[in-house]
């Protein structure tokens, strides 16, 4: 593993932040550039050239930096800096399996159910195209935002807030492996497009077309986490 510590300059894409919310905006870049790949496992990377190269303080990274500590996606180096944990394919298939064993259920109630209003459906139809144009345009920090958006905005209408915390955790903990690798693919694009089919047969009250979408997304998804846009299931 190298010692050596990397400077910004390249990794963090010249990104600049403003005085509001300093370390949520920290903490959004600095996980899309870990699960876009630009910030590499194994480097070892100073908390003063991460915050110089964004234009703030070191306290608001450190906050960051511990918080994406806690969601298992980097190790901190004591008084150095931290390392983006390398996920093994094992940890990927666990926790990919967990979220089939929660969000499948989940989404097959609420259809079930009827929770989804026709407003909502709109609503999740708008950041779904959003999210589709960030995958397109390689636009990483909006992509994940408008996809944790869409999925978590879906699940909350359960209204169980535990699931929302355990699906969150597993989501920023999955996701670290580079999406450069799959930009553009089709790959890419089939899974993000599959956000309207399953909003569809949610609102439609379709639960087991929902569930099976769902499901297939996942696994879909799996692939593509793993850097591997041929892989599918």
């Amino acid at each position: 593993m190298s010692e050596a510590v990397t400077g910004l300059g390249q990794e963090l894409g010249g990104a600049k932040l403003t005085a509001s919310s300093l370390r949520d905006q920290a903490l959004r870049v600095i996980r899309a550039r870990i699960i876009s790949g630009e910030l590499a496992p194994g480097r070892l990377y100073a908390l003063g050239a991460v915050a110089e190269q964004l234009g703030v303080s070191v306290t608001p990274v450190r906050e960051a930096v511990l918080d994406l500590a806690r969601e298992g996606l980097v190790e901190l180096a004591r008084n150095r800096g931290f390392r983006v944990r390398e996920m093994t394919d094992g940890d990927l298939d666990e926790i990919v399996e967990l979220r089939r064993m929660i969000e499948v259920s989940a989404v097959r109630t609420i259809a079930e159910r009827g929770l989804l209003a026709d407003a909502e459906a709109d609503r999740l139809r708008e950041i779904a195209a959003a999210t589709e144009k960030c995958a397109a345009d390689g636009d990483w920090v909006g992509f994940l935002d408008n996809d944790r958006d869409l999925h978590m905005g879906l699940l909350a209408h359960l209204g169980n807030e535990r699931l929302l915390t355990i699906v969150g955790s597993l989501r920023d903990q999955g996701r670290l492996y580079g999406l450069d690798h799959v930009a553009g693919s089709a790959s890419l694009m089939e899974s993000t497009h599959e956000h309207d089919t399953l909003i569809d047969a949610v609102a439609a009250g379709e639960a087991d077309l929902a569930a099976a979408i769902m499901d297939r997304h996942l696994r879909h998804t799996r692939g593509i986490w793993a850097g591997h846009a041929e892989h599918s299931g």
